[in-house]
């Protein structure tokens, strides 16, 4: 993008910073000082020629900070309500913002039904699209039972929702693929970590362990962790430091 309009660097709004390690020759990165609005979860895909020509501003600042210079510039978002997730999907609608694209890509409807069923097979009910639900979800299921039920799994392929007892939703360990390192240039050793597994999660601790494919690690919690999600990112810190991140796999 900075090559397009003929500029050495970019900068965005994002809560993080960028510093260079002589040691490493790495650029690395670093969460917010306004760590209630950190953004690092959502960047830990940034290649090293991408950090070297990329400027964050706003990772020394409090929000706070921001809204009063905005304000001492007379900047029309000084007021702007802050966003919340994914900024671009309206009201936060997940289900109703994949919706429309699969209307929009031509999917029939029914296309995305399937069954809601438990960890041993047994049919509780239908849905309309597991687009409709995540991990770790109990209101919305659409089925009565005697006992609370949590989603504890979804497979887009055959279109089920899997659902089972709250303690079916704890993990201790699962595989990130298509890791990439940023601060080191990855494990040999077993390595200790917080690990996030949800821009909300508080970063849990735990161990990195190497496998045969370098893009591929173990992560090996100290507890086991609820509502660890395939697809959903795995972010790797050591203190303020981003060591990297992965895609959990399912």
């Amino acid at each position: 993008m900075a090559d397009a309009v003929g500029a050495h660097h970019i900068a965005t709004g994002h809560y993080a910073r960028i510093r260079y390690d002589e040691p490493s020759g790495r650029y690395q990165l670093l969460r917010a000082v306004d760590d209630s609005k950190d953004q690092t979860y959502f960047l830990f895909g940034l290649t090293q020629t991408q950090l070297a020509r990329t400027l964050f501003p706003l990772g020394e600042m409090t929000k706070p900070e921001v809204r009063e210079l905005a304000r001492s510039m007379d900047l029309s978002v000084a007021a702007k309500q802050d966003s919340q997730e994914i900024c671009f999907v309206p009201n936060g609608d997940y289900a109703a913002f994949l919706s429309a694209y699969l209307e929009e890509t031509g999917t029939e409807p029914a296309r995305t039904h399937g069954q809601i069923v438990t960890a041993d097979g047994r049919t509780l009910g239908e849905h309309e699209g597991v687009h409709h639900f995540t991990v770790g979800q109990r209101r919305g299921l659409g089925i009565a039972t005697g006992e609370p039920l949590y989603v504890i799994a979804t497979d887009p392929a055959s279109q089920r929702v899997i659902v089972g007892a709250n303690d079916d939703l704890l993990r201790p360990r699962f595989f990130a693929r298509e890791v990439n390192w940023i601060s080191i240039a990855g494990v040999a050793e077993p390595v200790r970590a917080q690990v996030k597994i949800r821009n909300k999660h508080t970063a849990a601790p735990a161990t990195l362990h190497r496998t045969e494919d370098p893009t591929r690690v173990e992560v090996v919690f100290d507890e086991p962790q609820r509502a660890v999600t395939p697809g959903q990112g795995a972010v790797f810190y050591d203190g303020p430091l981003v060591l990297g991140g992965g895609w959990i796999e399912s």
